[in-house]
């Protein structure tokens, strides 16, 4: 069932990080199944350290006080950046919502801002929506070994996307 809710994408931080936690595990888990712990995340238990202060950056959908959606930057140099942590709750999704369209678009929009032109990220293969909806956003799929060598690789990811920002 798709809900119709009003929702706000803000820049969140370190006082979401257990709201950050409930929100992916769980999607990454037991609805899609794959293989990764908190463990495997360290940087999910804090924010301002991984993202904010290398000069990327985190954002969430919230909606009635709940953390419905999120998206994150890294930063890593070479005018570049790596999307992570791209995560909408279930009854959330959907063109009709808009969150991950609008999260999506806010990132792009700070990345414009601090010039980063060159965006990169990993997924994982039976993640087929997610797939289409960057494809229909214009990234291109690539191979691994075509990633540049200062893309910070997830180990559970193994299809790759680029997308170069135009002016």
């Amino acid at each position: 069932m798709q809900m119709s809710t009003a929702y706000t994408i803000r820049t969140i931080d370190n006082q979401f990080c257990e709201q950050i936690i409930d929100l992916i595990l769980p999607i990454q888990q037991i609805e899609f199944n794959v293989p990764v712990t908190i463990e495997d995340q360290p940087d999910l238990h804090d924010i301002e350290t991984n993202y904010h202060q290398t000069g990327g950056g985190f954002w969430g959908a919230i909606a009635n006080n709940e953390l419905v959606g999120t998206i994150a930057l890294i930063a890593t140099g070479h005018n570049a950046g790596a999307i992570r942590k791209m995560f909408v709750k279930k009854n959330f999704r959907g063109k009709e919502a808009g969150i991950a369209q609008q999260l999506l678009d806010q990132l792009v929009a700070y990345c414009k801002t601090v010039q980063i032109t060159d965006l990169y990220l990993g997924t994982v293969d039976k993640l087929a929506a997610a797939r289409r909806f960057y494809e229909r956003n214009n990234f291109k799929e690539i191979k691994k070994t075509d990633l540049p060598s200062y893309f910070p690789v997830m180990n559970a990811d193994n299809v790759f996307y680029h997308l170069h920002l135009n002016d």
